[in-house]
């Protein structure tokens, strides 16, 4: 991998003290569309305590890794293999790889179909049982069951969406873009970009279940297209990002019932309304819940939206991504930092986050790879 890499030391900035101290190092792994650029995930060591990255190069080959999801336990990490034949099957795949955390390779384990196609998020459940898989291009979800020794089996649960809503460019079909679990492991949540809609599931580990419960669906607006899910920390309020509407919506959520109830809606952008060319892509939460943030594709921003509040959400910072085309990014585990990939410049850039105010700093730490999508950290303490 041909990469420049600027490594500077980046010392973190308003650190809240509700916060708990961790200085900590890590694993980074970052998924990414491959092509002339990219072969497949890469390895960074992260310091949380310097703020100070190293690029590691190539820790797997695999075709569009574009996201990735970690074993709770830490030795393993799943892959959606974003395509649309796999051999001579027709759809998508994923595949399991475990992780050498003394090298940062991670040694592929095997592959499963994802049944349907273009699978484009994932998740592991909290048992480290199941890994959740959402076919984009299929409209459809997945349950695949994990091994002791991490490797996949087959499908165990497979839904297919059907519908279709008013952008007649995005919407004709069901397009599922991302599966999350609650946090008390019961029920998955699936927003689906083509019907406007989260279909709600209820899931059982043991058994790598999903069964519909159609009364706690929640329908957004014609024409959101909602993308990405993201929960507080407490579970009690959850956020959609639209990536068609260009806005976030906040819920309460009620554990017991597994019911979301959307509260208020913000635009991720400065002027409040939506630009031509722009679209929303990532939704995440700073770990002290005070803090919401979206990326603009196109605007090449991160919102930073203030959710403290009793008198709503309100926008504090649209932060520029130093590139084009930002679509994850993600928080070290001790909220001191963001990672930010511009799929669209072949780079990501670490900014330190004061957790005060929730705004973003460059920390003039800028890394090539090409396409990145997606951020996910190992623990190697």
């Amino acid at each position: 991998m041909n990469s420049q890499v600027l490594v500077r030391t980046a010392v973190a900035v308003g650190l809240s003290l509700s916060l708990p101290a961790m200085a900590e190092r890590f694993l980074v792994y970052v998924g990414t569309y491959t092509g002339p650029k990219s072969e497949g995930i890469y390895a960074y060591r992260f310091d949380s305590a310097s703020g100070a990255v190293q690029e590691l190069g190539l820790a797997a080959k695999t075709v569009n890794p574009t996201f990735l999801a970690v074993h709770p336990g830490g030795k393993f990490v799943y892959a959606a293999n974003e395509v649309g034949q796999w051999g001579a099957q027709a759809g998508g795949y994923v595949t399991a790889f475990k992780v050498d955390a003394a090298t940062g390779q991670l040694k592929e384990l095997n592959q499963q179909s994802s049944g349907g196609d273009a699978p484009c998020h994932l998740n592991v459940d909290a048992t480290g049982k199941n890994v959740l898989v959402a076919n984009y291009g299929g409209g459809s979800v997945a349950v695949l069951p994990v091994q002791g020794d991490g490797a996949l089996k087959p499908a165990s649960a497979f839904v297919q969406h059907r519908g279709s809503s008013v952008n007649p460019s995005r919407q004709q079909a069901p397009h599922a873009h991302s599966v999350n679990l609650s946090p008390d492991n019961r029920f998955a949540f699936v927003a689906d970009l083509g019907t406007d809609k989260l279909h709600v599931y209820a899931f059982e580990a043991a058994t790598g279940s999903l069964t519909a419960r159609p009364e706690l669906e929640v329908v957004l607006p014609p024409g959101s297209g909602p993308r990405h899910f993201a929960w507080g920390p407490k579970g009690r309020r959850a956020y959609v990002i639209n990536e068609l509407l260009q806005t976030v919506t906040r819920f309460s959520y009620v554990p017991k019932l597994g019911r979301l109830t959307a509260l208020e809606t913000i635009s991720t952008l400065p002027d409040a309304q939506p630009v031509a060319g722009n679209s929303t892509a990532e939704v995440r939460v700073h770990p002290n819940g005070k803090f919401v943030y979206g990326s603009n594709r196109g605007h090449d921003s991160i919102a930073v939206v203030d959710v403290s509040s009793r008198a709503g959400m309100k926008g504090v910072q649209y932060a520029s991504t130093q590139g084009k085309t930002p679509r994850n990014f993600n928080f070290d585990p001790t909220g001191r930092f963001l990672f930010v990939g511009n799929q669209g410049s072949d780079s990501f850039t670490l900014f330190s986050v004061d957790a005060g105010t929730g705004r973003l700093t460059p920390t003039g730490q800028t890394f090539a790879v090409g396409a990145p999508v997606c951020f996910r950290f190992v623990s190697v303490e």
